[in-house]
């Protein structure tokens, strides 16, 4: 899930990225760049960057890529500008002139999002959001670490996405088309790495609604920046929206979920300790 797949829509109709020579003004783009914006980009800001090059902050469906035109305007580069120490300019760039998420907007967008709801329900001293594909290793393992914490007041919402191959789609679907889906996610998440068999209505054809829902939460995890899974997300005490990406060590529990650090022995985890 890389936000800058959004170099894919700066061709059409099978044009290279190099792009060839056109006159350039003030009031006009160099031609790829226009190509991009031909195909519903839209250029976000434009700057001056190192050894002569343009960049170019682009967006498309909320997502953000940054490129770079060279100086004679006739070849784009989209990836990474690494300088001659090492360093990542590109990364400089976009912390520079990337417009940062409105967590606030997303995070009422999560809340109307399509998820599971695990451990308590009306009187919940917390909620955490958590991005989880059913094929995650970490996200078993986030799974395992949150059970003491929803024992002791803690509601999970655990959102289904499909990034980590072909049956993440169908199990989470599967899941989310199910009488009882917080049974079908628990027996998922017990069976994790286990043989699984898909059935003809776990499929995106036999559920084109469950899985466009399942695509839309996929869309907005990356959204709020977050590259893979688990994706977590809460609000801490002083109401600030707080994000984490990945398995948390064990000891950052208490401060994801605002509970006292619960005791958890199971052996899964002991490389998270």
């Amino acid at each position: 899930m890389n936000p800058r797949s959004i170099a894919a829509a700066l061709v059409t109709g099978g044009a290279a990225l190099i792009a060839s020579t056109m006159a350039f003004s003030a009031d006009t783009y160099p031609k790829a760049i226009r190509q991009a914006v031909d195909s519903g980009v839209k250029v976000v800001r434009q700057f001056p960057a190192v050894s002569g090059l343009t960049g170019w902050v682009l967006a498309q469906d909320g997502q953000y890529s940054t490129v770079y035109t060279t100086a004679d305007k006739k070849t784009l580069l989209a990836g990474a500008l690494i300088g001659e120490r090492g360093e990542s300019i590109s990364a400089l760039y976009e912390e520079k002139y990337v417009p940062k998420p409105d967590l606030g907007v997303l995070f009422s967008q999560l809340e109307k999002s399509t998820y599971v709801t695990e451990g308590a329900v009306s009187s919940a001293k917390a909620t955490v959001y958590v991005f989880v594909d059913a094929n995650c290793p970490y996200c078993h393992s986030a799974w395992l670490a949150f059970q003491p914490y929803e024992k002791a007041g803690l509601q999970v919402r655990w959102i289904p996405v499909a990034t980590l191959g072909p049956t993440s789609m169908p199990k989470a679907i599967e899941v989310m088309v199910a009488a009882d889906k917080l049974a079908a996610f628990r027996a998922m998440e017990a069976n994790h790495g286990k043989a699984w068999t898909a059935s003809a209505q776990s499929s995106e054809a036999a559920q084109p609604g469950t899985a466009a829902a399942i695509r839309r939460n996929g869309e907005l995890m990356q959204r709020f920046g977050i590259a893979g899974t688990p994706g977590l997300i809460w609000k801490d005490k002083q109401g600030k929206v707080q994000i984490r990406s990945g398995m948390p060590r064990l000891s950052e529990f208490p401060a994801i979920t605002g509970l006292p650090e619960q005791k958890n022995e199971d052996g899964a985890l002991d490389k998270f300790r």
